[in-house]
């Protein structure tokens, strides 16, 4: 069996723990094939982000024809989208190349609460690219600001979920790792697929388990979004892929829990 191609679109972390260098990681710990598409070189590392530098819009452009002309990926996963000349370079792009699977990890607020977009770029994303999406996957932060209302239960995951399903007609999966909780919940709505009952919305899907207690859980949100994006690549119901691709990452953040690589929010361990 030929490894799936998938393709990346993400910023560059020189640091190694996430962006592009993240998505590689986990798309070969996979056993697919990792190409990428570089949006920004940023200086990062595990205490923070010094300073983000966006490409020109035709690198940018150039590098998906590139790929998508030669090696014709099965999945693409995006990452950081950095403004809206960018947001229109890569929708023009999937339009033409319509590849089978785009999953969007909308890196908009940082884990300390900094927005990273201008509102401009933000409703660019959620007029264009969103629509394009196969699943989109924001944090709580990021859900909030999209669904425009406090989200601080599991049942207002699930609303917030379907109420963004069915705006953008495409899947959401909200990452409930901030949720004040010892156990972990991600709920995902997928309005044209039956998904498993709840007892508050009958299409939300619920990933649980408890909490791994770590200081290294820089690159989380790529290291889930390039996983789910690999396992679609493979021809898993977009249920399955999620499943597989929390219990990848379960074990990635259990395996880089005691690692001591940098002196803040230290990186996972994709190849367990």
């Amino acid at each position: 069996m030929l490894p799936p191609v998938i393709l990346s679109i993400a910023g560059s972390d020189c640091s190694g723990g996430a962006g592009i260098q993240a998505d590689i990681k986990t798309i070969s710990a996979l056993g697919g094939y990792a190409a990428s598409v570089i949006t920004a070189v940023t200086a990062q590392n595990t205490v923070g982000v010094q300073a983000v530098f966006p490409l020109p819009d035709d690198i940018v452009r150039t590098q998906i024809k590139s790929v998508m002309d030669d090696l014709k990926p099965d999945a693409v996963k995006i990452g950081m989208v950095h403004n809206t000349s960018l947001v229109h370079v890569i929708t023009e792009c999937l339009k033409k190349y319509r590849p089978p699977f785009i999953v969007y990890d909308p890196v908009m607020i940082s884990t300390s609460g900094r927005h990273l977009m201008t509102e401009d770029t933000i409703q660019t994303i959620q007029k264009e690219l969103f629509p394009l999406c196969t699943l989109i996957t924001p944090n709580l932060d990021e859900a909030r600001l999209l669904y425009g209302s406090p989200i601080h239960t599991i049942t207002d995951m699930q609303r917030a979920a379907q109420e963004l399903s069915r705006q953008y007609n495409t899947s959401f999966l909200i990452k409930g790792g901030h949720l004040e909780s010892d156990e972990m919940c991600d709920v995902f709505y997928h309005n044209p697929l039956p998904a498993a009952k709840t007892d508050a919305s009958p299409a939300c899907t619920l990933y649980a388990g408890p909490k791994i207690e770590s200081h290294n859980l820089h690159g989380t949100g790529c290291t889930l979004s390039s996983a789910v994006a690999t396992f679609l690549a493979y021809g898993n119901h977009p249920d399955e892929a999620i499943r597989q691709a929390k219990k990848y990452i379960g074990k990635a953040i259990e395996c880089g829990k005691d690692l001591q690589i940098g002196y803040g929010n230290g990186p996972l361990w994709h190849f367990f």
